[in-house]
C-alpha cells in the first residue's frame, strides 16, 4: 500500500465515523468540544410546553382586551380575579 492509498483510507475512515456521528446527533463546536444534538424533548414535554404557550397566550390576549376597552373598573377588577384564578401550574 502506498502513501497516496494510505491517506485516502485516513481521509475515508474519518469521513464515514463523521457522518456516523452525526446521525447519532453528537456534534463538535468550533473549539472541538462534543455536544450531543437530540430531539428537543421527550413528546410528553413538547406538548406540556405547547399546553403552557397556549395559557400565556390567553393571558396575554386578556390582558390585551383589558388595555384596550373602556370598561368600568368593576369589570376591570373581574377580569383580573379571573386571570388570578387561571394561574400557570
Amino acid at each position: 500500500m502506498g502513501p497516496f492509498e494510505m491517506v485516502l483510507g485516513i481521509v475515508l475512515i474519518v469521513t464515514i465515523g463523521s457522518i456516523i456521528r452525526a446521525k447519532h446527533g453528537i456534534r463538535r463546536d468550533r473549539h472541538g468540544n462534543e455536544f450531543f444534538v437530540g430531539n428537543a424533548g421527550s413528546d410528553a414535554e413538547t406538548k406540556t410546553l405547547q399546553a403552557e404557550i397556549r395559557a400565556l397566550k390567553d393571558r396575554i390576549q386578556v390582558l390585551e382586551r383589558i388595555a384596550t376597552d373602556n370598561n368600568r373598573a368593576v369589570t376591570l377588577d373581574q377580569e383580573i380575579e379571573n386571570l388570578r384564578d387561571r394561574s400557570l401550574p
